[in-house]
């Protein structure tokens, strides 16, 4: 007999509705930062090597004005035109500066992440205890039958085994987004920080050998 979903949702028991609702969540989650981290530009370089040789020769309007007329969503530009603008006011406000624009930005990367790793743990979790409850129903229809068939049991099974095969499906989506989409973000970021240290150098050889900032 082929079962449909709302066959096995029945099947599942009451586990079923939290699991639901954990699939709901997790899918939503999964697409919503896959469609952040798709129309986010997550480049580094290409801007920075617009930036050095300007730095270098002291040219900090021009720098500033390429860094505000970067496309929005290039997630760079916002930090790189923030360091760029206190750089007459030395390397350790232009690292503190960058430092806090980065850690602005990772965030706003991050965001929803840490509640796609605890639905990753939870829905497991609500599985197993669905798989508890059917084996204790099917055990006490066990115990109160006078006559043992698989037809008694095989409800109390259904529930343990469905809700299980949810909860750990829930689980490898959710941990298998998380990994992929941590993965990208701290490439950027490490490559957002090497970058970083190559516009420090510059500016600090712009305010010694090239014009001075205004």
């Amino acid at each position: 007999m082929e079962l449909t979903l709302f066959d096995l949702f029945e099947l599942g028991g009451w586990a079923m509705w939290p699991l639901v609702f954990f699939s709901m969540a997790t899918l939503a989650l999964f697409l919503e930062r896959a469609v952040v981290l798709v129309r986010s530009d997550l480049s580094t370089t290409a801007l920075r090597d617009v930036l050095i040789p300007l730095l270098e020769a002291g040219d900090w309007d021009t720098a500033r004005e390429r860094c505000a007329q970067a496309p929005p969503r290039m997630i760079v530009a916002e930090v790189y035109g923030a360091a760029v603008a206190v750089g007459e006011l030395g390397e350790a406000r232009v690292e503190r500066t960058f430092e806090s624009g980065a850690a602005r930005q990772i965030n706003t990367l991050e965001r929803g992440l840490d509640l796609l790793v605890a639905l990753g743990s939870i829905a497991p979790i609500t599985g197993f205890l669905g798989t508890v409850s059917g084996m204790i129903a099917a055990f006490n229809s066990i115990a109160t039958a006078a006559d043992v068939n698989a037809q008694l049991v095989a409800g109390g099974i259904f529930e343990a085994l469905i809700t299980t095969a949810f909860g750990l499906a829930i689980a490898l989506v959710a941990i298998t987004g998380y990994n992929i989409y941590t993965h990208v973000i701290d490439r950027f970021a490490a490559e957002m920080e090497q970058s970083g240290n190559d516009l420090a150098t510059a500016m600090i050889r712009g305010n010694s050998g090239g014009a001075a900032p205004r």
